[in-house]
């Protein structure tokens, strides 16, 4: 079993691998055109809005609530039923996000109000973000179905496609920059149009695959469908409990909007970062599990259900431990070499640095946090996520001015990135309760050996850690090189690393591949 899912999981960071590659390539362009001023702030707090939105109808409470029903069915129902609840779920869905689309399109300078607040400083600012998020918002309604789709397919096993999918929307950002930025009056708006045609272009691209299973929806306004209010029911309490992450986040913009322009910016550039190996390996092996926990609790497996989760967290420790010391170590270097060019200057990289290592700290936590959540929802259980999660979104906004204020009150460069930090030891908060949780109320028990093994690797990342630190160098002599001579650096700065944390671990007796696919 545990060879299936981490070829599947491989499957699927490499399909979200592409997705990422092609995401630092669109936030380059983005960089290189806009820079971190004005209009790139308006359009990051323009796109952020729905795209908090997605995730929290989308892969958030959505996908963690629909996805465990759906394998219900298919497990012990026919074909037939399990159409009937596509069917009805995505009419009832595709209504609700109608109307959510239509209000906050006509609700757009408010939206503005509420998560940007500092903007009213600034009219232009203002008016720019408004005017963009009337463009975007609609991107909502086509992601999220979207995002039903591929949990159809996660759910039959076909991963590939869904993690492919995301890599259109880069596409369709990058063509906007190099295409019609240039024939606007305002090219930053280029943006926002490109993020709506994505919505419709990922959508279309996954329909033929849905029709193959025989589950291309025909949709019906079924609200007292039994399963639809099943969903329903795991959902309402899943959308708090699922978001956390992303209302720290909007926490962070709303803060940001008041400190000097561009720390909006800062904090997204050094978040993409971070999102690179949350997407490509936390997101991949949650997408993952919560299919196989999910039939494992249909088939009633106590024993596989929490042999499947300790292996999860097995290997989120080999791997998600190295990168957070590697995205640390290397956080200048990375970001001179990805976004130092045209209007993203050194000072620019400096600001964004001390996020970045911020947001690195808290990594781990954030991988964590994705793993643990579905062996809840897997059980059909949405109201302990969100009791964990209320108490990790409180810590997180006192921790906002416990970090900032004084920050900016004795005027400490880089207020930003204490909304970093804080948003990291959130997410330590939210995964250690959910631990505990699981292990008091579902009686999981890790396997033995866990000791050993954390000693091992916290031991190997520290090595590669010294080793990065110490042949990263200055940041003024990266900016000094060509791109290619950055990229080359960056690539055996990052090879070395890699090299040397699993020769430490061999040498500590870790079988690193025994481990991951026991």
């Amino acid at each position: 079993m545990s060879k299936r899912l981490f070829r599947s999981t491989v499957t699927v960071g490499g399909m979200t691998g592409i997705s990422r590659i092609l995401g630092l390539v669109r936030d380059i362009v983005i960089a290189r055109a806009f820079g971190a001023g004005m209009g790139a702030d308006a359009f990051f707090v323009a796109f952020k809005i729905p795209n908090f939105l997605r995730r929290l109808f989308a892969e958030g409470a959505f996908s963690q609530a629909f996805v465990p029903v759906l394998s219900e069915y298919k497990t012990r129902r026919d074909h037939a039923e399990v159409r009937r609840l596509v069917d009805n779920v995505v009419g009832v869905l595709g209504g609700v996000l109608f109307l959510v689309t239509l209000l906050g399109v006509l609700a757009a300078p408010l939206l503005v109000m509420i998560f940007a607040p500092g903007f009213l400083q600034d009219q232009a600012k203002f008016d720019l973000a408004s005017a963009m998020i009337r463009v975007t918002f609609p991107y909502i309604l086509f992601i999220s179905l979207t995002a039903l789709a591929g949990g159809i397919l996660n759910a039959y096993g076909r991963f590939a496609v869904p993690a492919f999918t995301p890599a259109l929307l880069n596409l369709c950002l990058i063509a906007a920059v190099l295409w019609l930025a240039p024939r606007l009056a305002e090219p930053v708006t280029a943006l926002a149009w490109g993020v709506l045609l994505a919505g419709g272009v990922q959508l279309a691209f996954q329909l033929p695959y849905l029709r193959s299973l025989g589950l291309l929806p025909r949709p019906r306004l079924g609200l007292r469908h039994e399963g639809v209010r099943r969903v329903a029911r795991l959902m309402v309490p899943g959308i708090v409990g699922s978001s956390v992450a992303q209302i720290n986040l909007l926490l962070d913009t709303l803060i940001a909007s008041f400190l000097v322009t561009g720390s909006v910016s800062w904090l997204y550039f050094s978040d993409r970062l971070v999102e690179f190996p949350l997407g490509v390996f936390g997101i991949a092996l949650a997408t993952v599990i919560l299919p196989a926990l999910s039939r494992r609790h249909a088939e009633d497996a106590p024993e596989a259900f929490f042999a499947t989760l300790d292996w999860a967290l097995r290997l989120v420790m080999v791997i998600a431990v190295p990168a957070a010391v590697a995205l640390m170590a290397l956080a200048g270097p990375m970001l001179v070499t990805l976004f130092h060019y045209g209007a993203f200057d050194l000072e620019d990289v400096a600001m964004a640095r001390l996020s970045l290592m911020a947001y690195a700290l808290g990594l781990l936590g954030f991988i964590l946090v994705k793993v643990l959540a579905p062996g809840f929802y897997a059980r059909q259980d949405t109201r302990t996520p969100v009791r964990v999660a209320i108490a990790a979104l409180v810590a997180n906004m006192v921790l906002n001015v416990v970090f900032v204020v004084p920050m900016v009150y004795w005027d400490v460069p880089g207020p930003h990135a204490g909304l970093a930090l804080a948003t990291s030891l959130a997410a330590f908060l939210n995964a250690g309760l959910l631990l505990q949780r699981l292990r008091r109320d579902a009686g999981f028990r890790p396997a033995p050996g866990w000791g050993g093994l954390l000693g091992r690797i916290a031991t190997a990342s520290l090595v590669m850690g010294l080793l990065l630190w110490g042949l990263g160098g200055d940041l003024e002599r990266w900016a000094a090189w060509s791109w290619a001579g950055r990229a080359a650096a960056l690539a055996g700065l990052v090879a070395a690393g890699g090299a040397v944390y699993f020769l430490v671990l061999r040498l500590s007796g870790v079988e690193v591949r025994a481990l991951l696919k026991q």
